[in-house]
């Protein structure tokens, strides 16, 4: 179960009564995003003409620079999950996984990272992303998605 019975106010915005504030939000959304996007390639691989995934990441970066509504975001993650449906294996993980940032990410966010592993689904939390050296863990994505995120 990805969601315990009790809430971590730590993961719940100020706005529902939690102490996530809106910066920090933002920065879980694009350290997901990133995450997401490591294994994009697995998706892109099998329907490469299927951009549908990779909107809703771009989407969820909009969301955290202000220039689309949360809803828009959702949206596409909604869209993003439905490129998923008919496939199986890797491929699929990798489109749940764009679309679960945004969906999830801006309704109910995961309790701790390492719960976030809906986000980096293609394997197991912490895998060595397909693209990448680098794992997709806050440790190592935490410093670079900062400057992004708080300018």
């Amino acid at each position: 179960m990805i969601l315990p019975p009790v809430r971590d106010p730590r993961f719940v915005t100020i706005r529902r009564g939690g102490t996530l504030t809106d910066d920090a939000h933002r920065l879980l959304a694009l350290w997901a995003a990133t995450c997401a996007e490591h294994v994009l390639a697995v998706f892109e691989a099998v329907r490469p003409a299927d951009l549908r995934p990779r909107e809703a990441i771009e989407a969820i970066r909009a969301w955290t620079r202000g220039e689309i509504t949360m809803t828009q975001s959702r949206s596409a993650g909604g869209h993003a999950m439905g490129a998923a449906r008919d496939l199986r294996g890797a491929a699929r993980h990798a489109a749940y996984a764009a679309g679960q940032v945004g969906v999830r990410l801006l309704t109910r966010l995961p309790q701790n990272a390492d719960n976030a592993h809906y986000v980096t689904s293609v394997g197991k939390p912490g895998r060595t992303p397909p693209r990448s050296g680098a794992r997709c863990e806050p440790s190592s994505q935490v410093d670079a998605i900062a400057g992004e995120a708080l300018g």
